[in-house]
């Protein structure tokens, strides 16, 4: 029963932490009839939401609402680990509303803005064949691999994100 993303100890108590919230956008609906992991995925919505949505303090949706949870507990992370810790984040692409998100690579991208430095990476296939959902017709690969990422909280920001301007002409 602890929020990921208000963590009850001290600044700079840890010196690893690992993160794995729900990174389904059907755990985030406003209504409890609506949450995912139903039917034959009851276990899994048990087990990462009590069966109930998961609160925001916003009023982002679906894939934002994702991604809005692993920044808060970024910054928390950031705030409980020491120096040179170690943080495992663990993640999964997902296609939301018809939309490709790369949800890992959102993650890297928000926490090395917070100081967090992308120490590596490890891609976790599964043995079984992926859900076949009733999408009438398919626009997107199944996933069937989740992420840990690794990151080192740094006192020195290391920027990886490039931005396509920098290599631009000048007009």
């Amino acid at each position: 029963g602890i929020d990921c993303r208000n963590l009850p100890y001290k600044n700079s108590e840890f010196d690893a932490l690992v993160l794995d919230p729900p990174y389904m956008e059907s755990f985030y609906r406003k209504n409890n009839n609506h949450v995912g992991g139903t039917g034959t995925h009851n276990s899994f919505r048990q087990a990462y939401s009590s069966g109930l949505c998961l609160e925001t303090y916003s009023t982002a949706k679906y894939h934002d609402a994702v991604t809005e949870i692993y920044v808060q507990a970024g910054f928390e992370a950031y705030r409980v680990l020491k120096d040179n810790g170690i943080l495992i984040v663990k993640c999964q692409d997902e296609v939301s509303a018809n939309k490709q998100r790369l949800t890992h690579v959102e993650i890297i991208s928000a926490y090395e803005a917070l100081g967090f430095y992308t120490e590596d990476i490890f891609i976790v296939v599964r043995t079984n064949k992926p859900v076949v959902s009733r999408v009438k017709k398919q626009t997107h690969a199944r996933k069937n691999h989740s992420y840990f990422l690794v990151f080192r909280k740094q006192k020195t920001k290391i920027r990886n994100v490039i931005s396509p301007y920098q290599f631009c002409p000048v007009n």
